[in-house]
C-alpha cells in the first residue's frame, strides 16, 4: 500500500507534484532557515560569552602568530628566524586544527517514497539533510553525498556554496531516479553505509536520514564497525500514520494488481524501535515527522549540528 502525500493537479506530472518531487532549487532556498540560531551554537563553541567565534591556539599545521616565549612553551615550537633576528627566543602558535567533514547518507529506496500528509518520507528526509548542510558548510565544514537510489549519487565532502549545491543537485538527481524506478524491493542498506564511509577522511562524519523499513541482514553489524571509526548519526523519519493510525479498515492495492482490505487496530511498533539498540553503539539519533516541515525540522537540525 502507497499512500500518495498530495494529489497533483489535472494534467501536472505526478512525479513533480509538491511533497513528491525532490527540487534543488527548493532545497538551496532552505539556506535562510538553516541560519537562525547560528549565534547560540557559535556561542556554545567558542566557549566565550558574545556572539563571535574565537580561533584557539593549537598544534596545527596553520600558522597563526609569533611570539616572545614564555615558560611551558615547547621548544619544538621555537621560531629560528625571529629568535636569530631579535636575539630573543621567540615561539610560532598554530591554528587548531578542525576539518569537519560530513557525507550525507540519503535513503531513497521504495520504502521511503510513502507519505499520507505534506510529503512522502524521502522528501523529509532530504528537506533535513539540506538543512543540516547548510549548518555545517556555514560553519566552515565540507558536506558530501551518499544516495541509497536506483543510481546511486556519490559525492566526496566539498565546502561552502559548491559544495551544497552539488548536494542539492544530487539529492533531485538520485530522488528523481528512484520515483521512475521499477522496483519495489528494497536493497540492503549495508553497502550504501560503506559506500559512504569511503568517501570520509578519517574522524568524519556519517549522518543517515532513514525510517529503517527492511535495512537488511547485517545492517547492525556494518553499522557498529563503522561507529567504532567515525561519527554516526540517524535522522529517522517517521509518518503520521505509522505512529497513529486510526483503527479501521483500509483498502490497499498492491503493485502486482492484487487488490484487498486490512484491518489496523492502534498496536503499531512505534519508529523508535526501529533505532532500537543503535544508542549502545554510540550512535545519536533524531526522530524527524515528516509532516511538521522544513521549519519544523531546523530546531532538530541544530541540535544534531551541535554534536557533530
Amino acid at each position: 500500500m502507497v499512500p500518495i502525500a498530495a494529489r497533483p493537479l489535472p494534467g501536472t506530472d505526478p512525479l513533480r507534484a509538491p511533497g513528491i518531487a525532490v527540487e534543488a532549487g527548493l532545497l538551496m532556498g532552505l539556506r535562510h532557515l538553516a541560519r537562525r540560531g547560528t549565534g547560540a551554537t557559535n556561542r556554545a563553541r567558542s566557549g566565550l560569552p558574545g556572539g563571535i567565534v574565537t580561533r584557539r591556539r593549537g598544534r596545527g599545521s596553520e600558522p597563526d602568530d609569533v611570539r616572545l616565549w614564555a615558560e611551558g612553551d615547547d621548544v619544538r615550537h621555537i621560531d629560528r628566524n625571529a629568535t636569530a633576528r631579535t636575539g630573543t627566543l621567540h615561539v610560532r602558535t598554530h591554528h587548531e586544527e578542525r576539518d569537519r567533514a560530513v557525507v550525507m547518507l540519503a535513503d531513497f529506496r521504495p520504502s521511503m517514497l510513502v507519505g499520507t500528509r505534506r510529503a512522502l518520507r524521502s522528501v523529509a528526509a532530504a528537506e533535513a539533510l539540506a538543512l543540516l548542510g547548510w549548518r555545517i558548510a556555514g560553519d566552515g565544514g565540507r558536506v558530501g553525498l551518499c544516495a541509497a537510489a536506483p543510481e546511486p549519487a556519490l559525492l566526496p565532502p566539498r565546502p561552502g556554496g559548491r559544495g551544497m549545491a552539488a548536494l542539492c543537485q544530487g539529492l533531485a538527481r538520485a530522488h528523481a531516479t528512484a520515483l521512475a524506478a521499477d522496483s519495489r524491493a528494497d536493497p540492503p542498506l549495508g553497502p550504501a553505509l560503506e559506500r559512504a564511509r569511503a568517501l570520509l577522511p578519517a574522524g568524519g562524519h556519517l549522518v543517515l536520514a532513514s525510517a529503517l523499513d527492511a535495512p537488511g541482514d547485517g545492517f547492525q553489524e556494518v553499522l557498529a564497525a563503522l561507529a567504532e571509526r567515525i561519527t554516526v548519526s540517524l535522522i529517522l523519519v517517521s509518518d503520521a500514520f505509522e505512529r497513529e493510525p486510526p483503527p479501521g479498515l483500509y483498502p490497499y492495492a498492491t503493485p502486482d494488481g492484487q487488490r484487498g482490505t486490512a484491518r489496523i487496530g492502534r498496536q503499531r511498533p512505534v519508529p523508535e524501535e526501529r533505532a532500537a539498540g543503535l544508542a549502545r553503539l554510540g550512535v545519536t539519533v533524531v526522530r524527524l515527522d515528516a509532516e511538521t516541515g522544513p521549519e519544523g525540522f531546523a530546531p532538530l537540525m541544530e541540535r544534531l549540528d551541535a554534536v557533530l
